[in-house]
This record gives C-alpha cells, structure tokens and sequence, in this order.
C-alpha cells in the first residue's frame, strides 16, 4: 500500500478484498446492522432477504468496506446470485478485481446466456 493511501485511510481494491470467495461469512438471512463508518444514520438496518435492499448493502460493503467488512457481512452464495446486477453498478475497477478475486465473471456470463 502507498504512503498516500495509508495516510488518508483508503486501501487499494486488492487490499480490501479477501483472498477468496470462501472467506465471506455473511448470514444468508436476518437483519444485518451496518457500523456507523460503513452508513448514513437511518441507512444502517438491512434485511439479507429482500433482494433490493440486500444489493444496496452488498455495494456498500463493496465500496466503502474494509476487508473484515466484507468478511463480515457478504454471503458467498448471494453474491453469486446478485453479481449479475451488482457488476454493473460498481467502479470498473473494483468489478474487475472482484471478478478475478472471486471468479464472479464466469457466473455472470453465464446467467447472461440463461437471460437471453
């Protein structure tokens, strides 16, 4: 990591990212309470079986989260699920280092010939 990048407090995408799609441990369901640094007062409560707002939490933890962040709350299984729509809301970036990280391109391609 960069001087600069450990003084203001932002990690590469790489840094945030754990190592594999098998080190997410997010509940499949429940209410997941987002921490105070990852949410806007209000914004903080999120139901894992409500696909809407799941995917708004999902690109939250993606984007503002740390590694233990996205350790703590993303579900494997639903990330999987949700790639497809979450992909195309992301930072290319951070799409392309999930997708490698996770190997969330191949999922994606494929639940795009099953639309079509």
């Amino acid at each position: 990591m960069s001087l600069a990048q450990l003084l203001s407090g932002r990690a590469g995408h790489a840094d945030r990212l754990p190592d594999r799609l098998e080190d997410l441990h997010g509940p499949a369901r429940g209410v997941i309470v987002l921490p105070r640094h990852l949410s806007w007062p209000g914004m903080r409560e999120f139901d894992v079986t409500d696909d809407s707002t799941r995917r708004s939490m999902y690109g939250i933890v993606l984007t503002q989260g740390q590694r233990n962040d996205v350790k703590r709350f993303l579900n494997p299984a639903l990330l999987r699920q949700d790639w497809p729509h979450l992909r195309t809301l992301l930072d290319p970036k951070l799409r392309r280092w999930c997708e490698r990280r996770f190997a969330l391109a191949d999922h994606a391609a494929a639940a795009q010939e099953t639309a079509d």
